[in-house]
């Protein structure tokens, strides 16, 4: 399928393009159990879809893909889309698909495709940390040191949330498996024990420290490296630094990226526009003087007669392209200012200038006035 034809990854998933990553991985899993081949035998229109929500998932579940996608559209993840024909080849562990393959597995066959069952564990909370940076360290980079809360294992019951000299007991509900199984139709459909939440074991005695959670809350200190060309949108993720897992791995920590507003700047792709002012002197005469960049300051001349508006390109004095190579340009914008509460002798010399020019003060006010006596007439 060319670029030119494939939808919007956000429309194929039904999401809003700042929905997290909790609501891509729901929109996703709906799809993916609705519309799999293996549910859908001999369905081309449905294995079209699948694969299409297939390589949505694959580049907004990447944190750096979506935000290249974000910036560059289809071209900017040119190849990204993975889907390998039947059944799930090519989405093992470690790939993005891992786990919620292994749920879907889980709720169309009972459990029997790989789902995460209570010998796994339960994986921990992706986190997001909002980190707003400023004009210049988002063009150029930089390291910044967050303070992020989290749940630390209880040290006093070690985990178990039980208090010290007693045992978790085995949930009575699922009997130790973490899942309960209902029959619908023809599928066997496994679900999370609601009354031991996955775990098997219930604690009839909870730890007064950590009140029957087996963790705490603290926080930790995270050096975050933000890559020269970023913007606002844009998400760093820090993997398993989120909530600590339960016999499972860590979640993920997603850096939500905010670039403060600079007071002579703006950002256009990777091009910065700046605004000059200038007297209507200087641009009739022509002039020199220092344009601010972000690499300091350039010499720049004026040539006589330069209008408001006309615009002036520095090379390769924008901002850094995201990929690592080239920079984009800085567009000076030639602002002509019209001199206010002039006095007297001003104002007589500029009337002089006027005559000497051959140019009438005041053509458009005369123009009008004789259209309002040729109408009233």
């Amino acid at each position: 399928m060319a670029n030119a034809e494939k939808r919007d990854y956000y429309e194929v998933l039904g999401v809003h393009r700042n929905a997290s990553e909790t609501e891509i991985k729901k929109a996703f899993r709906k799809q993916a159990i609705q519309f799999h081949p293996d549910k859908n035998p001999g369905d081309k229109a449905s294995e079209d879809k699948f694969k299409e929500a297939t390589e949505a998932y694959e580049v907004l579940s990447d944190a750096q893909k979506r935000a290249q996608y974000d910036q560059f559209g289809h071209a900017g993840v040119s190849g990204a889309g993975g889907y390998s024909g039947g059944g799930f080849g090519g989405f093992g562990a470690g790939t993005p698909f891992g786990d919620i393959f292994g749920d879907i597995f889980g709720d169309i066959f009972g459990g029997g495709g790989g789902g995460r069952g209570r010998s796994q564990g339960r994986r921990g909370d992706d986190l997001l940390y909002n980190m707003e940076i400023s004009f210049e360290e988002a063009a150029f980079g930089v390291e910044k040191k967050i303070e992020v809360p989290f749940a630390k294992r209880c040290g006093t019951c070690n985990g178990s949330g039980a208090k010290p000299g007693t045992d978790p007991k085995v949930c009575p509900t699922c009997r130790g498996a973490g899942q309960v199984r209902y029959q619908q139709g023809f599928f066997s459909v496994s679900k999370t024990c609601g009354q031991c939440n996955g775990e098997g074991k219930v604690v009839d005695n909870p730890c007064p420290d950590c009140r029957g959670k087996g963790s705490i809350k603290d926080t930790k200190m995270l050096s975050v490296k933000v890559p020269g060309g970023v913007e606002t949108g844009s998400r760093l993720k820090l993997t398993g630094e989120g909530g600590q897992g339960k016999g499972g791995p860590n979640g993920d920590l997603y850096v939500a990226i905010s670039v403060a507003e600079h007071a002579l700047f703006q950002r256009e792709d990777n091009n910065v526009i700046c605004e000059i002012p200038i007297s209507f002197i200087q641009a009739s005469l022509g002039c020199e003087f220092d344009v601010p960049t972000l690499d300091g300051k350039v010499a720049m001349k004026i040539p006589e007669g330069t209008q408001s508006g006309k615009i002036y390109r520095l090379k390769g004095k924008g901002i850094p392209s995201l990929q690592g190579y080239g920079r984009g340009d800085q567009l000076v914008v030639i602002r002509v200012e019209t001199p206010t509460n002039l006095n007297r002798k001003q104002k007589e010399l500029l009337e002089e200038f006027a005559k000497i020019s051959g140019e009438d003060v005041h053509p458009m006010k005369k123009g009008f006035l004789d259209k309002v006596m040729d109408f009233l007439s």
